[in-house]
């Protein structure tokens, strides 16, 4: 699966599109997650700096 994300990213319409990986710690045991998305290039700033 990550293989056909990769593919599609170096479409050229896939140049606009970023693949973020942010971590998350689950309020019930503490442990870490990590949450993929694929998002506009644009929005990076905006996806990092909101909780």
């Amino acid at each position: 699966m990550a293989k056909k994300v990769v593919a599609t990213l170096k479409t050229s319409s896939g140049k606009d599109f970023a693949k973020v990986i942010r971590m998350v710690k689950s309020p019930k045991t503490g442990a870490y997650t990590f949450k993929e998305e694929i998002i506009a290039n644009e929005q990076i700033k905006d996806y990092f700096s909101n909780k």
